[in-house]
């Protein structure tokens, strides 16, 4: 899985940075539906961030209110300290790219960016000055008298994107901007789209049940379920320290222990697992108290896969069988099932062959992992 990393951009780690846009407790209901609730965000000027979650967790919701085509039943939005729920769509500082693109089939790529500026009555040179920039922003200059039907889903994903920046918004809403795509494009695309936002400075919001392409792309993500946020973080935090097991199990796939509290130290706990056989021992220090259900997320990539007669030197060890194994070119699944019938997913870099390391169905193996890797989560 690919993850965004810009370590020097960090604006909300800087206790003297003001955000750019502010949600304070918002709340949207529909009837007797709640499709946010109590959300409250700070998001930073030159932020691609991102706001994920499922079907229905109230991510477009949120996304719509920034835009103004929704209003809150409660909670204000800032935009540099302006309270902008007051303002008609036109009169924020936004522009929102839909995941239709929406363009006129009519219209060469050139009128299409155009035609917002038109509307707004932007002289006619500045008009031409401004499409000839960004047309040469997204690199479709070649294509500005083609009309829409005439360019690839690619191409057209660029000319929605240029006709969002020329008219030049302190914020663009992103809404589900990829999902057109198929998924070779789409993965270049993401790319694309994140150099464009780094050349323009502009803060990107986006909304995405993807969670690949939310961790490609973001400088900050936002995990949303039913409703509400549940998780704030980098895409290294969110996907390292998942702080509860809908976080865990939505970002990336996850094997879950549970088990009470037998032991907590400075810098190590364990709990007694029956699924696992035996302790399972954490590589740091847990709050609650003794005899507390626990749960353990260990991510498949961070767990090992040894024949039964080969030395595996890790202080968390079990046996079991191999059930199942998948080749995915780059990469290697396996489900092995414990002695107690659970089944773990375990996944490998496919590093070449080498006959000494190769697993057949229904062959005895062991499996182990670091301390480490164990990440204790909420319910």
């Amino acid at each position: 899985m690919l993850m965004a990393s810009n370590d020097r951009f960090q604006p909300w780690a800087d206790l003297s940075a003001e955000p750019q846009l502010r949600i304070e407790n918002v709340v949207k209901t529909f009837d007797d539906f709640t499709a946010v609730d109590d959300v409250s965000l700070d998001i930073y000027r030159g932020e691609f961030f991102s706001l994920l979650g499922g079907s229905g967790c109230g991510k477009t919701t949120l996304l719509r209110m920034l835009a103004g085509f929704l209003a809150p039943n409660s909670g204000r939005i800032f935009i540099h300290n302006e309270d902008i729920v007051p303002l008609a769509p036109y009169e924020r500082p936004v522009n929102m790219m839909f995941q239709s693109y929406a363009l006129f089939p009519h219209m060469s790529v050139e009128k299409n960016i155009g035609f917002g500026l038109q509307r707004d009555g932007v002289a006619k040179d500045e008009i031409a000055d401004r499409v000839a920039k960004v047309l040469d922003l997204v690199q479709l200059s070649q294509f500005a008298s083609r009309r829409p039907q005439q360019l690839s889903g690619g191409q057209r994903q660029r000319v929605a994107l240029a006709r969002s920046l020329v008219k030049r918004p302190k914020i663009l809403l992103l809404d589900e901007p990829l999902s057109a795509l198929d998924k070779k494009l789409r993965e270049a695309t993401q790319f694309e789209l994140v150099n464009i936002q780094q050349q323009v400075g502009i803060t990107f919001i986006m909304v995405t049940h993807d969670q690949e392409e939310a961790m490609t792309m973001s400088s900050r993500i936002a995990v949303m379920d039913k409703g509400k946020l549940v998780q704030l973080g980098t895409p290294s935090e969110i996907y390292e320290f998942p702080q509860n097991k809908f976080v865990a199990g939505f970002i990336g796939s996850v094997n879950m222990f549970e088990g009470p509290l037998v032991d907590s130290e400075v810098d190590h706990a364990s709990i007694d697992c029956h699924e696992f056989g035996g302790p399972i021992l954490i590589g740091r220090s847990v709050s609650h108290g003794l005899g507390h259900p626990t749960n353990v997320a260990i991510r498949p990539e961070k767990i090992r896969l040894a024949k039964r007669e080969q030395p595996l030197d890790l202080p968390n060890k079990t046996v079991g069988h191999l059930k199942d194994m998948a080749y995915l070119g780059n990469s290697l699944v396996y489900h092995v099932v414990l002695e107690s019938g659970k089944v773990l997913k375990i996944t490998a870099p496919n590093l070449g062959a080498h006959p000494e390391n190769e697993f057949f169905r229904d062959e005895p193996v062991q499996i182990g992992w670091n301390a480490n890797a164990c990440v204790v989560v909420e319910s």
